[in-house]
This record gives C-alpha cells, structure tokens and sequence, in this order.
C-alpha cells in the first residue's frame, strides 16, 4: 500500500520559503552587515590574542615573578671592557640565589599602605642615595626566591618603611626626624592587623636602618646616644650601616651590619666610559666635606676634627688630590686613584668604603673601631689600610710605605669580582650580593624564628 505524501510539511515548508522571499529584500541588508560583523569580530580576536601570547613569551624573559610598578627597572645595560665586566656583573646574567644555600629561608614582605614606602619614590634620590639600601632590599625581597606569601610559613616578618627620602628644603640632606613616628605608625598597624608580631614581640621583624646612628635615628652621635634606640624596636633585628666593635646604645638590638648605598648602574657607566687598566695618576684622593675651621656650626667638631687635620696638613701637598665640593662625576677620579681616603664622617661608616673597593682603588680608613659589613665574605685587612685618628698627620709616610711595601699585592685582591658583588644591592637578589648576604646572615638568627621553634618543639 502506497502512503499518500506529507502534503501539509510541503506546503510548511513553501510557506516558509515564501515568507523568506518576501522578506528577502529587507532582511539582505541585515545580513550582510551581520556577516561582515562576525569577520571583524573574528579578526580583532585573533589579533589580540595573537598578540597577548607574543607579549608574554618573549625570549628573554626568563623571570615570571611579579614586581611592583615602582620597581619596575627601565634602565639600559652599557657595553663595557672585558676588564670592567669582571669587576662588575650585571645581575641578569647570574643565576638567581638558591634557596638551598640559605638553608630553606623563608621571608614574608609586609604589604603596607603606600604612605610608608613607595609613595617617596616620587623623588628618583630616594632610591639612588647614599641611603637606600632601604629601597634596594625591599626591592631585592619582593622578587626573591625566599619570599613567601603565606605568614604561617615565614622565619622572619620584613617591615618596610622608607625613612631616608625626606629631604630637607634647606641643604638637600635626608632629614629623619619623622623617623621614630613613621615606623612606630606601622608597627602600631601591623601589630593591630596581624598576630604575628605579638606572639614574638618582634623579634622575628626585620627593619632597615640605613643612617648614620642607626635606629637611634639622628645624625650627631651624643644626641643619638641619649635618645637611644626606640623601645618598639629594641627586640627586633635592625639591618644598619652603623656598627662599631665597642658598646655603643645606638647597636643595643640584634643587627646586621650591611654596606651603605652605591648605585650599581653609576659604576657600571663609570667602568664603561673610562680605561679601568689605565694609568692611576692620582696617589691620594678625597672628595667631600672638609672645614677649614676646625668647629662645625653646630659648635661640634665633623669628622672629629680628622678631616680638617687632613686638610690642613695635605691640601697644598701635590700628592694629595683634595676637593671640598660636589661633584657628579667623582667616580671617575676614583677610578684614576691609587688609594682613597674613607675619613669619618658624623659616624665612622662612608660611602667611599664600596666606592673605592668597586672601582679599585685602595681604601684607606681612618675611624677608630668601625666594624665593617660582612667581614666574612670581604677580606677587609687584605684589601684596605687602616690608619688610626691620631695618626693622620703621618698620612703621607704611611702609604709610600705601602707603595714600597704591599701595593700589587693588595691591588690584586681587590679586583676579586666577588668582593665587588658582595658589597652591592641589585633590584634582583643573586647568590653572593649585598641582599645575598644579609640573607645568609639572618639564616644565623633562625633561633629567632618564631616558626623554627614551633616546628622543634612537636
């Protein structure tokens, strides 16, 4: 039997060709606009996304830490000697510190309001003075290896407050007397947002004290040693340029004593402009503040009168190259020199200490008992002279005795590349740095660790 066709899906199926048609005319508009939309549509996804995957796998990026827009490096590497690569290695060609090294470390970076730390970067000195290591550690710490994002897990708690960046009107210095409220200010947050700085009373915190008394906070050393040390910090660990080898209130906490500030890229611009294998036609050099007067303004003596003294017994001496004013380029008279003197300022610490070491100049220092940052990986006694206070009148005999004597030998231990590595700060901690030290120096205050004893006593 023959069934009679569908008639009624036909004459569906013509009714709904027939309205099409009908509408064909009105609706060809629509569609073409709507085919031409999902071209472009498809186009400008493909783009993006082709350019998304070029921007994240570029060849050269080797490093997928995040970092803080501040911190964000934009500088350009110069091409330099041979000679002058060995003396200073740019960080991006090293490998990264292992967390091995420093026996499993673990640090947790406090993330403070902006008002504390990177709204002062406003001002490029904060980061590039004779300060910053302030700066350049928090920098080191956020994009190191042994930083953790879990508190529960950190040894030490790093608190970073940048106090060196208010520069006085007056004379351009950094001006610190809102020190102790700035950083009370965040240990008052901290201690009232989190747990973990009550359960230690700080002991496991880390603060920079970058300045010439330390975390005593002032700049002449009598009025520094009555103020003391603040007592919100007397229980933590201070990392601070100040040390000395005596007792002294101003070194009254659990520290580490670290190199002052000297910008990596102004050595490396130095090296690369000028012959670091030429001819050193300076013997003594020293650039910086010297008062012909031997009492300062403030009716105390600079320098302990040292400087003063240096002056006035070498300054018409052809000898001694002695300049009283600034200068930008000073490095490069570094580099010429055979031996740079490194006098006490208000403290006994200097920046010309890794100055001269960096640029190969011989180091003499002259500030009784200064304890000199990490001595265990820095051969000070093979790589400087040191010339006590009282004797810098018989300056001039002392280093044509070592001319006579030692120089070569000194000389060439002071090129060591891994001593210049050991004494500067770069934005990403590599193993045997400035960052890298300090590091290896709290793996030897782990006692402290709140984490470490919790973890000894189950």
């Amino acid at each position: 039997m023959i069934e009679p066709k569908n008639t009624s899906r036909k004459r569906g199926f013509y009714v709904k060709m027939r309205l099409l048609h009908n509408n064909n005319n009105n609706t060809r508009k629509t569609s073409f606009c709507y085919k031409y939309f999902k071209w472009v549509l498809w186009f400008s996804l493909s783009f993006y996304f082709f350019a998304m995957f070029l921007f994240n796998h570029k060849p050269n990026n080797t490093n997928n830490t995040p970092s803080l827009s501040p911190f964000i490096s934009k500088t350009t590497v110069p091409q330099y000697s041979k000679a002058s690569r060995a003396l200073i290695e740019h960080p991006q060609r090293e490998h990264h510190h292992s967390v091995d090294s420093l026996n499993g470390l673990k640090i947790y970076v406090y993330e403070l309001p902006t008002r504390y730390n990177t709204d002062w970067l406003t001002n490029e000195r904060c980061s590039n003075h004779l300060f910053a290591s302030e700066v350049a550690i928090h920098k080191a710490l956020i994009n190191s290896d042994v930083r953790t994002f879990d508190p529960f897990e950190a040894d030490f708690f790093f608190v970073p407050v940048y106090v060196s960046c208010n520069f006085s009107a007056v004379n351009g210095f950094p001006a610190i007397g809102h020190a102790r409220s700035l950083i009370s200010s965040a240990i008052q947050l901290i201690s009232s947002e989190f747990t973990f700085w009550n359960r230690s009373s700080g002991s496991d915190h880390v603060f920079v004290a970058s300045h010439d008394f330390g975390s005593c906070f002032h700049t002449l050393e009598d009025v520094a040693m009555a103020d003391g040390i603040p007592e919100n910090l007397r229980n933590s660990i201070i990392l601070q340029t100040f040390g000395v080898k005596y007792d002294h209130p101003c070194q009254r906490a659990e520290h580490v004593v670290i190199p002052p500030y000297v910008s990596p890229e102004s050595v490396r611009k130095t090296l690369a402009t000028a012959d670091v294998n030429g001819k050193r036609d300076i013997f003594a050099f020293f650039r910086g503040k010297m008062e012909i007067h031997p009492k300062n303004v403030s009716g105390r003596y600079y320098s302990k009168k040292v400087r003063t003294v240096i002056l006035q017994k070498y300054g018409n001496d052809r000898r001694f190259y002695l300049k009283r004013h600034r200068f930008s380029g000073y490095q490069s008279e570094i580099l010429r020199s055979t031996f740079c003197l490194c006098p006490l300022g208000w403290a006994p610490w200097s920046p010309r200490l890794v100055e001269s070491v960096v640029l190969g100049c011989v180091p003499v220092i002259i500030a009784d008992g200064i304890d000199l940052p990490f001595s265990s990986a820095v051969p000070w006694s093979e790589i400087s002279i040191t010339v006590a206070q009282k004797d810098v009148g018989k300056l001039g005999s002392i280093l044509e005795n070592v001319v006579a004597t030692n120089l070569s030998s000194i000389q060439k231990k002071l090129w060591d590349p891994r001593i210049t590595r050991a004494l500067l700060f770069h934005d990403r901690t590599i193993e045997g740095d400035a960052t890298w030290h300090v590091l290896h120096a709290l793996t030897k205050k782990l006692s402290r660790s709140h984490r470490r004893l919790r973890l000894s006593d189950e």
